[in-house]
């Protein structure tokens, strides 16, 4: 399968801008016969909005706004599937006296233009807060064409009010056999961005080792079919955000993560990876205390020590990140 994951700048409220940034890169890669194509987490309106007054003017009618455009404009171009993030605006106009709602969403739309998916996020990071309300479906899952049945997560509850151990997206995934996992985000680093941003090739494998961590049970299970799971993630600053970048593809399978392609936290590209080509390597853990992504020249290190108390080979419970 030959998945696209773009990766790049937006900036709050700043759509039109933020649409060219998007075909820049792009046009820039000119990909050929990808299967999937995602973006990040509210992709062109940006997403460190203060209030629901901030956010209004960028809030999109379901599957009719300038995000829902692009996709079946941009699926059709490339014949393939599109999720990207959007701030969903739901009418409910037929609920009177109830008011409009408005939800942190993410719309996958099919080669034929056609919407398939509309997922609304489950848990709120504070900035959601100020805004949206909880989508009280759950975590997405259907069977998706050319997919396989497939999970749908934005980002990361921010709350934390389940114990470390209950891993609610990783048991969803595991509960409906998903072979697919899309995961849309704006996630957030608390270190400063200038001392950040000096690096933007390296990937910050602090964060792509703590989203895999919250994979873990998916590990454990060791199970023979594998799963392969999409982590979308946006870079930049927005005011006093900065965004993590380090967007990757990773399979999981009989207890190991296969790492098929990673992008630095700075890069503004679209990484492209195809799983039936041998993987770029396997997240790993010394004994040392860093964690590596070991490929079969120079394994790249991690720029900060892996906590002692962190679980097994392919994992870590860092809690030095901030979720969106």
């Amino acid at each position: 399968m030959r998945i696209g994951c773009l990766q790049f700048a937006p900036q709050v409220g700043d759509v039109d801008n933020n649409l060219n940034r998007a075909d820049a890169v792009l046009s820039k890669a000119n990909p050929e016969e990808l299967d999937i194509l995602v973006l990040p987490e509210l992709a062109f309106s940006g997403y460190n909005f203060k209030s629901l007054e901030h956010i209004s003017p960028y809030l999109e009618p379901s599957g009719s706004g300038i995000t829902s455009l692009w996709a079946r404009t941009t699926a059709l171009k490339y014949n393939c599937i599109v999720t990207v993030g959007y701030p969903e605006k739901v009418d409910v106009s037929g609920k009177w006296p109830t008011g409009p709602e408005y939800y942190n969403s993410a719309i996958v739309v099919n080669g034929d233009g056609e919407t398939i998916a509309n997922y609304r996020k489950s848990f709120l990071y504070y900035t959601d807060e100020t805004w949206a309300l909880e989508g009280n479906e759950g975590f997405h899952e259907g069977y998706i064409p050319g997919l396989g049945h497939t999970s749908i997560g934005i980002c990361n509850p921010y709350k934390f009010e389940a114990p470390w151990h209950a891993f609610e997206f990783a048991f969803h995934i595991l509960e409906y056999q998903s072979n697919f996992v899309i995961v849309s985000m704006a996630w957030m680093t608390r270190e400063d961005g200038r001392l950040f941003s000096r690096m933007p090739n390296e990937p910050d494998m602090e964060t792509l080792t703590y989203w895999v961590t919250r994979l873990e049970p998916l590990i454990r299970a060791e199970n023979d079919e594998e799963i392969i799971v999409v982590f979308c993630n946006r870079t930049g600053t927005e005011d006093d955000a900065v965004y993590a970048g380090t967007s990757a593809v990773v399979g999981i399978q009989s207890g190991e993560v296969k790492v098929y392609g990673l992008l630095g936290r700075g890069q503004k590209e679209l990484l492209v990876v195809d799983t039936d080509h041998t993987p770029y390597g396997k997240l790993l853990h010394r004994p040392e205390g860093e964690d590596v992504v070991e490929t079969q020249s120079e394994p790249r290190e991690s720029r900060t020590p892996r906590p002692p108390s962190a679980p097994q080979p392919t994992t870590s419970e860092s809690s030095n990140r901030t979720a969106s």
